[in-house]
């Protein structure tokens, strides 16, 4: 499949490097041009828990003239119906656009390419942009693995041949219940990524602070609380089932095993920084609507309180507005939420 990586920021530049370290074709996209140049020039050099510099091909997207019969989505996913609408000129047909944005993406994308084209993928590893041409892996590469399925949770020769593709760099899992990989995922995020936008730390900092990984513990929950009033059931992540871990009622031992527990299950990912971070640190507009704010309308429609999750959104929505600086100090505005 001529393969196409949209988006080809931090995550995209690791991918495209392991895809053609491994002798995959794959072209790398990005509108960031000192990036592209760099890349073409010295190659993708990806540093961190690896090192190593992989000969890469990258455009920008004015230089596309090729059509793909796989487009891997890693934009931000707030203008996805203009981003794929200007790339239909591109697409083969029968093109497929496998999404490993953050969130529940599959929707807006099926909406323009339709559902049988549309494939999602969730990523259990992080990545930092460290300047032109490279990216930190900020995962152990024994811990990194993809879940790859459809909406509907149909397994096909075209998911297993982007199954294949995908993994020249990690372990992929075809989910019949993608959905509810889906969720998985945004649990993680949600409470990880959205304390990480808050406090301008690392998915470690997060989980190892007292104070901090209490109000990880309550976006959790909220999450878990979504899911169940909404019929979700969510998925293992990395044969580990979350939600028997760390769901609790009540304030008894559960919730006390519960908080102990998280540092141990983010320990390999602790080094990572959200990317809603990497973007509030560089002035931009982050996608807290498509993580907390999706649990937020959850919990509106099923009438489940998410007092943790409405306040990781008006925290970051008020760093993006210049009311509030990310920093550990925003810890304090969660006070009195779990009573």
């Amino acid at each position: 499949m001529k393969t196409a990586i949209y988006g080809a920021g931090s995550l995209g530049t690791v991918l495209g490097a392991y895809i053609s370290k491994a002798g995959g074709q794959v072209d790398l996209i990005t509108r960031n041009k000192d990036h592209v140049d760099a890349m073409n020039k010295d190659g993708a050099h990806i540093i961190g828990t690896v090192d190593f510099v992989a000969k890469v091909h990258a455009l920008t997207p004015d230089q596309l003239t090729e059509k793909y019969d796989l487009i891997i989505l890693m934009t931000k996913q707030l203008d996805n119906k203009n981003v794929l609408e200007n790339l239909k000129k591109n697409m083969a047909e029968g093109c497929i656009v496998c999404t490993m944005q953050n969130g529940l993406p599959e929707l807006s994308v099926s909406e323009v390419v339709g559902e049988d084209y549309t494939m999602g993928c969730s990523v259990a590893w992080g990545a930092t942009l460290h300047g032109h041409g490279v990216s930190e892996l900020t995962s152990e590469p024994d811990s990194m693995t993809f879940g790859l399925g459809r909406m509907n949770g149909k397994v096909d020769d075209k998911l297993m041949e982007v199954k294949k593709i995908l993994e020249l760099m990690c372990p992929v899992e075809v989910e019949e219940n993608f959905m509810g990989v889906r969720w998985s995922k945004l649990l993680i995020n949600s409470a990880f990524s959205g304390m990480s936008a808050v406090m301008g730390g690392t998915f470690g900092d997060a989980a190892e602070r007292k104070d901090s990984r209490v109000c990880c513990q309550n976006i959790i929950k909220e999450v878990i609380d979504v899911c169940n009033a909404a019929g979700i059931k969510i998925e293992p992540v990395q044969g580990k089932d979350i939600v028997k871990l760390l769901y609790y009622k009540g304030n008894g031992i559960k919730k006390k095993i519960s908080n102990f527990l998280i540092p141990i299950c983010i320990k390999k990912h602790r080094l990572l920084k959200a990317s809603m971070l990497q973007d509030l640190e560089k002035g931009r507009k982050c996608e807290i609507d498509a993580i907390n704010g999706v649990v937020c309308a959850y919990g509106r429609k099923y009438g489940v309180p998410t007092p943790y999750n409405d306040k990781v959104c008006e925290i970051v929505h008020g760093i993006e507005n210049g009311d509030y600086k990310y920093c550990f100090e925003n810890v304090k505005l969660f006070a009195g939420l779990d009573k």
